[in-house]
């Protein structure tokens, strides 16, 4: 495993840890609630409440007709409530279910108490509440609880900031189980056998349904006023057939009398609704269920190292902040993606877990790598430009001491007759010059991708595919050369004002194999160059004050960069030092620019030199006195013709580097 998968692995589980434990601990569980919430609000709308379900709600609109019409303070006459029953059964509803405690007799009488009674004993299945807490059981009145199909509890507690996302559906009293509310008119709507997803605590989790969780309901009002209309042989204005094989369950919404509850889909639900909820999700099967710890744990861990790899394998700050951008909202993703799948995902675990992975990573990365790479983007930026710098911090092990063989472009400048100007040249002139010079040169070695190695007073020396392979390093160096003389024949009349000085350059390029790395000792090193091809640039370079040329270019050179390239071939040349003679090029434009006319019979002259035909080649050379390197084959055809060599090779011979 190499560094940096172990550190990954080190700040993904460092910050897995202090998530867990905060998680497990019930720290998270507020932050937790809240994106639960927005789970809640982005689904329920898209899920349809259950048909089979009616809510008939005593709401203020009721109370204020029962008193201002009817006369009824409040408590309401229970014989109210038998006519609302009435309503149900006519109405042929399969189930009705009241999440109202009557504990104390009616103040109206018994004959009040006997009429709820009877009316539920006709009912054909009636859920009468009871409350079960954890400290105390109240039970209904007699004619309630005898009459009733079923007593069922309507006690539940919400979660510890009050808000009701889990209900109860069994409690445990004198060794019997009883069921809640909406479990209880389940059973009766004839579901027995189904296993249910439920907690810890008996309780399970609510899926909400609609924009606000609410079902079809009525008021209270309309239901009491229809039955009394039917009896009275009018038209009602509710018809029974809207409770038509449904589940009723009767609750209260009115303010005043205290059964509205939080959910995280309204923070004033009537108290009924919740028992309609769990009633919906058993009916309609949507059933959630707490992930598996252990599977969320490992899902976690995973997701926590990988956020830290992200960030420790990130090259620049963008990617850094892409990393956050990315996984930062993979575990909010996750809680939306196991909600729709029928999970509670603890979403907010993950986040943290993530989140601490992340900055953990930042700052592991700034105190190791971010620390070195920014010494070798500094150390560096000198000498190369932005995406080769990009392509070493990759890789920082290049760096290292020692060399390494690898076939490289070499580019080798000076300035014409720089000794003999500089002497008389004011120094603050000299140095302005050389720097504005040195910086034009510099500015499009880097843009080509090449590495200054040094300047050498006014020289420069250069070289391409290292540190970093370049395939078309060649192309790269040749358009970097052009580009050089270009730039300098712009400036040449401004250098020329401000100094009085023609400024021209000399360019030698060449390819082929080198060492490179970082040689010197261990305290002070530099990444440089040795070898042959070095030094064959260096020698190209000054060969061009033979043939009065700027740019000379290597067959080897000349032949990987390939393209139409505007150049000439100009000699077979040894030059100082070397035994091998070398064929060089004179390279003068860009692919697809024009070439010059005459180079055609400078070819054909070059070719009767190298045969040794020196007054034919001269003749023709001599046609173009304007060109330097045509000039120079004259001035050499007519030594020759002089003192013609013993034996001929075609190879022009330096004496002078």
């Amino acid at each position: 495993m190499n560094k940096r998968a172990l550190q990954s692995l080190g700040v993904g589980c460092g910050a897995f840890v202090i998530a867990v434990l905060l998680w497990l601990g019930g720290a998270l569980d507020r932050f937790e609630y809240s994106t639960w919430a927005w789970r809640v609000a982005f689904f329920a709308p898209r899920r349809t409440p259950s048909a089979d379900i009616k809510v008939i709600l005593l709401d203020q609109a009721s109370l204020d007709w029962g008193s201002k019409e009817m006369g009824w303070s409040w408590p309401w006459p229970r014989e109210v409530y038998a006519t609302l029953l009435d309503f149900c059964r006519r109405g042929g509803a399969k189930a009705v279910a009241f999440d109202i405690l009557f504990t104390e007799p009616s103040v109206y009488g018994v004959a009040d108490d006997e009429a709820l009674g009877s009316a539920i004993r006709k009912t054909r299945a009636f859920v009468g509440a009871a409350f079960y807490g954890r400290d105390r059981v109240t039970q209904p009145i007699p004619s309630v609880a005898t009459n009733a199909t079923v007593l069922a509890n309507v006690s539940d507690e919400p979660d510890p900031d009050g808000v009701f996302r889990r209900a109860s559906l069994l409690r445990a009293h004198d060794g019997k189980k009883v069921p809640s509310l909406g479990l209880a008119v389940w059973q009766l709507a004839g579901q027995r056998d189904l296993a249910l997803p439920l907690d810890e605590r008996n309780r399970l989790i609510l899926d909400f349904a609609g924009t606000n969780g609410m079902h079809t309901s009525f008021s209270a009002a309309a239901v009491i006023q229809s039955e009394m209309q039917l009896q009275a042989g009018e038209t009602p204005a509710l018809s029974p057939s809207v409770f038509s094989n449904a589940c009723v369950l009767v609750g209260f919404s009115a303010p005043g009398l205290m059964d509205l509850r939080p959910t995280p889909i309204s923070r004033v639900a009537p108290g009924v609704e919740i028992h309609a909820t769990v009633l919906d999700n058993l009916l309609t099967l949507s059933l959630l269920h707490d992930a598996s710890t252990s599977g969320a744990i490992l899902a976690t861990l995973i997701m926590s190292c990988l956020a830290a790899w992200f960030v420790l394998s990130a090259r620049r700050a963008v990617h850094t902040l892409l990393g956050f951008v990315l996984c930062l909202p993979i575990p909010l993703g996750a809680g939306y993606l196991a909600y729709a799948l029928g999970y509670w995902w603890p979403a907010i675990f993950g986040l943290l877990a993530v989140a601490l992975a992340l900055v953990g990573a930042v700052i592991l990365s700034y105190a190791t790598e971010g620390r070195q790479k920014a010494f070798i983007k500094n150390a560096f930026r000198y000498y190369l430009g932005e995406e080769v710098i990009d392509q070493i911090l990759a890789d920082p092990s290049r760096l290292t001491l020692g060399g390494e063989k690898r076939e490289l472009t070499v580019f080798f400048s000076d300035i014409e007759k720089f000794s003999s100007f500089s002497e008389r040249l004011d120094p603050t002139v000299l140095i302005t010059l050389l720097n504005d010079y040195l910086s034009d040169m510099s500015a499009i070695i880097k843009e080509e991708g090449g590495y200054l190695d040094k300047y050498i007073g006014d020289a420069i020396v250069a070289f391409w595919n290292a540190p970093v392979a370049q395939p078309d390093h060649a192309a790269r160096a040749c358009r970097a050369a052009v580009r050089c003389q270009r730039k300098l024949e712009e400036r040449r009349a401004e250098f020329e004002r401000r100094t009085g000085v023609v400024l021209r350059a000399r360019i030698g390029l060449n390819t082929g194999e080198a060492i490179v790395g970082n040689m010197g000792s261990r305290e002070r090193f530099n990444y440089t160059i040795l070898g042959d091809a070095a030094n064959l640039a260096s020698r190209l370079e000054g060969a061009n004050k033979a043939f009065g040329t700027y740019l000379m270019v290597s067959l080897s050179t000349w032949q990987r960069a390939g393209g139409n390239w505007v150049g000439r071939e100009l000699a077979r040349l040894r030059v100082v030092g070397r035994k091998t003679p070398v064929r060089v090029y004179e390279l003068t434009g860009l692919p697809g620019e024009p070439r010059p006319d005459h180079w055609g019979v400078f070819e054909q002259a070059r070719i009767l030199f190298e045969q040794g035909r020196f007054a034919e080649a001269q003749a023709l050379f001599e046609r173009w006195p304007e060109d330097p390197a045509a000039c120079a084959y004259a001035e050499k055809c007519r030594s020759l013709a002089v003192c013609p060599p013993a034996a001929w090779t075609g190879i022009w011979e330096l004496n002078e580097k």
